[in-house]
């Protein structure tokens, strides 16, 4: 019996951690090609040989996914499997429909079949959708590990934007560890917090290497997930953030729906700054579809450094860019806290933004109006740079979970943002906690 031919749907993440767990050196499958969307420059490189296995001497191609129809014409695969996140319903049964009109099969893979399982308790931190508040989540429990008195190893979701072979599997435990990386804007976002905090974080691309090495330093396995995707691991704790201020799209977006669906707790954050009706639209829905999962609602307070340098000025508010982008959300905690430390204006950069900003406002008009921390690569930084000092402001208020200064040369003051997360009735979290670790 031939093996059968598989063309991977991906964004430089899941497709590759779906490949390594189920079609890796795997004889009854031939992956011709993964695709790519979602992330820059991925597309026009190879999975390389020494991550594909054995069955893959020349490593396997990655073409973008604008170009699936002629892949598919080409190399008659039978089955497109479906590995990338937070993807509006409609939008992952359109890629269906396409497959199956091209006489391709269209598959989705199981949660289970690509999770590893750990030696070390693992708690998963994962989301509704992109921007629901993962990271202050992820911060908040970690803190929470910290007063236990354990050893805590971050494993984030794949970010592998350089040289594939040489990510394998990382670890970072200083910023010189970002330096020695080559990390982008959208790795440090996800990497410093945690560094900040003394913990040690590991990424990369196989994800079975990764968790072998963290449960050397480890006491619990804190996964930080990226987007709306499942966690990589068996969690014995799975928390996902449900976001009011996108009431229904938790059963709306692929795969959030299925961690809504999956999770033992759902947490509802931001309820500071949403509707009553919307939270509740959120609590009825997990009763409808996750009856057993424990509601917890809290809040994700912000604050300025220096709420001086914003009061009555202009301001250019710099947002997570995921959140803006594939998150799809128009404002972010720097709107917020702008608003809250009285900005005179809040100042438009979409009229002078350069090169590949300009590009992202194009493929995200919903961003218009504020700017989105786009720094995958070092041309594309600098695009940023240029971005700040064309717009006219009086100071830039940076929202991003890092400190940007370190990042970019600019002139203009910026000063920065920070949220957290507040729980609105302490202590349901750290019972979660000592719940699954037996304390």
């Amino acid at each position: 019996m031939s093996a059968r031919r598989v063309v991977i749907l991906g964004a430089a993440g899941r497709d590759f951690h779906n490949f390594n767990t189920v079609y890796r050196d795997n004889p009854a499958f031939q992956v011709v090609a993964f695709t790519a969307t979602q992330i820059p420059d991925i597309a026009g490189r190879r999975y390389p040989a020494v991550l594909a296995g054995k069955l893959y001497p020349a490593g396997i191609p990655i073409v973008d996914e604008s170009e699936l129809v002629a892949l598919i014409q080409r190399e008659k695969p039978d089955v497109a499997v479906f590995s990338y996140s937070d993807v509006p319903h409609a939008t992952v049964m359109h890629l269906a429909s396409l497959c199956i009109a091209l006489g391709c099969d269209f598959e989705l893979l199981g949660a289970d079949k690509t999770m590893i399982q750990s030696k070390k308790p693992v708690i998963g931190i994962t989301a509704v959708r992109t921007g629901a508040g993962k990271s202050q989540t992820t911060r908040y429990i970690s803190n929470i590990l910290k007063k236990l008195g354990k050893k805590v190893v971050a494993i984030r979701h794949p970010m592998p934007y350089g040289d594939l072979a040489k990510q394998a599997c990382q670890r970072f435990a200083t910023y010189a560890d970002l330096d020695t990386h080559e990390c982008t804007i959208e790795e440090r976002e996800e990497y410093e917090p945690h560094i900040d905090n003394g913990f040690v974080v590991y990424a990369g691309v196989d994800y079975e290497q990764i968790i072998r090495s963290a449960e050397q330093e480890a006491d619990v396995i804190l996964w930080d997930g990226g987007n709306n995707d499942l966690p990589f691991y068996r969690s014995d704790l799975h928390i996902c953030i449900a976001d009011p201020l996108r009431p229904g799209h938790e059963l709306g977006y692929h795969p959030g729906e299925a961690n809504f669906r999956r999770a033992g707790v759902i947490l509802i954050n931001k309820c500071d700054s949403a509707k009553e009706a919307d939270i509740k639209a959120i609590e009825e829905n997990a009763a409808k579809v996750n009856p057993s999962a424990r509601v917890i609602r809290a809040n994700s307070p912000v604050s300025c450094a220096d709420p001086d340098k914003v009061k009555g000025r202009r301001a250019l508010v710099i947002e997570d860019g995921p959140t803006l982008t594939h998150g799809s959300m128009t404002y972010g905690a720097g709107v917020v806290a702008a608003k809250a430390m009285g900005a005179h204006e809040i100042v438009d950069p979409t009229p002078y933004a350069v090169a590949s900003i300009a590009a992202t406002y194009r493929k995200y008009p919903n961003a218009r109006g504020i700017l989105p921390a786009m720094g995958y690569g070092e041309a594309q930084v600098k695009d940023l740079e240029a971005t700040i000092e064309a717009t006219p402001c009086d100071v830039v208020l940076s929202a991003t979970p890092i400190d940007l200064t370190r990042v970019l040369k600019v002139t203009k003051p910026m000063t920065r943002v920070r949220y957290d997360l507040a729980e609105i009735r302490e202590g349901q979290l750290e019972a979660e906690v000592r719940k699954v670790l037996g304390l």
